[in-house]
């Protein structure tokens, strides 16, 4: 996170700044306007008295006019804003009054209400509302309380000039209240937003290091991230990530190039994971498109919890060649992945099973090493074995007769033929 500004030490000369979390400062504006007003006594005590039905007017303006709050202002948090809607009214009428005392206490009184109205716009962006309805209630609400108040004000003889500067000190008071509710509104969705990217970074790196299902749960509740039935590991270079990301489901998980490492193997370099919900079946071969050109690797589609498992499977295919530029569908590779899972031992299966060639030269146990490879998977079929090596059948039967001469009996061990196959399968190329 990053760190807030400093305040400058005093003897500077400059004010200190705020910060996002500051209080917003009193509504001077207002209160200098309210100051010059000065209602007689008489007036604003009759004026107050009428606060209540006031407030039940514009609750119910507002309900009608501004259909995002229909819903909210019934019941009891009705009767709760058309309380704080009153006590403004209330708070604005001390200001404004000649009655009220000192005008530094007016100047209190109106700052009170623009720090509640800052407060107010971050409720609203913690109830993931934006700020608009609130401005139109606060509109709506200046128009009704203007409405009612100076016909009032009209009834107890108050001079035209005084509405004139009354209408004016009102809508600078709800400038004043809507700017500090967009001002808490935009710092409360700055800092749930940087809350959220915290949260979601902390729940990709527990599914991909297979954190225990009670703690994905939580971790994704904590991210506001809505779990898929599956999720596939995708991974791209790190700089391509972004404009991956963006051709993908808007509720793709991403974590840069920092990845955990996969069970003894070392994290890939320079590349980005991207979590991509409900591409498997059908939706693979849309998923395969879009990331076709990319240079990517694809694994499995599995169960949100185990996304690990396509991690570390994405993981271990990439160490496999391939060109640049393409994309390594894992579905597709899964014996040359098994192959490479344990490339030590897989030395060693080869260097056993191919043993009998050892005195050849290179040259030649090469090229037997290639029909036998080709006999074993075409079945023995000498023509297509031919075929495959581009040689005539009667080269086919004579490179197997020194196959057999090399190997004798372990051609009918089902357990030999098999490690035959493996070992020939991963030879050098």
């Amino acid at each position: 996170m990053p760190d807030t500004p400093k305040t400058r030490s005093q003897g500077s000369g400059e004010r200190p700044r705020a910060t996002p979390s500051s209080p917003p400062p009193a509504a001077t504006r207002t209160a200098a306007q309210a100051a010059e007003l000065a209602l007689d006594e008489q007036t604003a005590r009759s004026l107050r008295s009428h606060l209540p039905e006031v407030a039940e007017s514009v609750i119910a303006a507002i309900i009608e006019e501004v259909p995002s709050y229909s819903a909210p202002f019934q019941g009891r948090m009705g009767r709760v804003i058309e309380q704080a809607v009153r006590t403004s009214l209330d708070s604005f009428l001390d200001a404004a009054s000649a009655a009220s005392g000192a005008r530094a206490g007016e100047q209190t009184s109106i700052g009170v209400g623009v720090q509640a109205a800052e407060q107010l716009g971050r409720a609203e962006a913690r109830a993931g509302r934006p700020v608009d309805a609130l401005l139109s209630a606060y509109r709506v609400g200046a128009r009704v309380s203007w409405r009612e108040v100076s016909r009032m004000a009209v009834a107890q003889g108050a001079e035209a000039a005084t509405l004139g500067r009354f209408a004016e000190v009102v809508f600078t008071y709800i400038d004043e209240l809507s700017a500090a509710s967009v001002a808490g509104h935009n710092a409360e969705t700055h800092t749930a937003e940087r809350a959220r990217i915290v949260n979601l970074d902390r729940l990709v790196r527990s599914l991909l290091v297979g954190a225990p299902e009670t703690r994905l749960v939580e971790a994704a509740q904590l991210a506001r991230w809505t779990p898929a039935r599956t999720l596939t590991v995708v991974l791209v270079a790190g700089e391509r990530a972004l404009n991956t990301a963006a051709m993908l489901d808007p509720r793709t998980l991403s974590l840069g190039e920092d990845l955990p490492p996969v069970r003894g193997l070392p994290a890939p370099d320079r590349v980005a994971a991207l979590l991509v919900p409900d591409a498997g079946g059908r939706a693979r071969g849309a998923l395969l498109d879009v990331l076709s050109g990319r240079d990517a690797v694809v694994g499995p589609a599995v169960p949100w919890t185990e996304a690990d498992r396509s991690y570390a499977r994405a993981v271990r295919a990439a160490m496999l060649p391939r060109e640049d530029g393409t994309v390594l569908d894992t579905d597709a590779h899964l014996a040359r992945i098994v192959l490479a899972a344990d490339p030590e031992t897989l030395a060693d299966l080869r260097e056993s099973a191919l043993a009998p060639f050892a005195d050849l030269t290179e040259g030649s146990a090469e090229r037997l090493a290639e029909t036998l490879r080709a006999w074993l998977l075409l079945q023995g079929r000498r023509e297509l074995v031919a075929e495959a090596l581009h040689v005539h059948p009667q080269t086919v039967r004579y490179r197997m007769g020194q196959v057999r001469e090399l190997l004798g009996d372990r051609l009918q061990d089902p357990d030999a033929v098999l490690e035959l196959v493996l070992a020939l399968s991963a030879r050098p190329s």
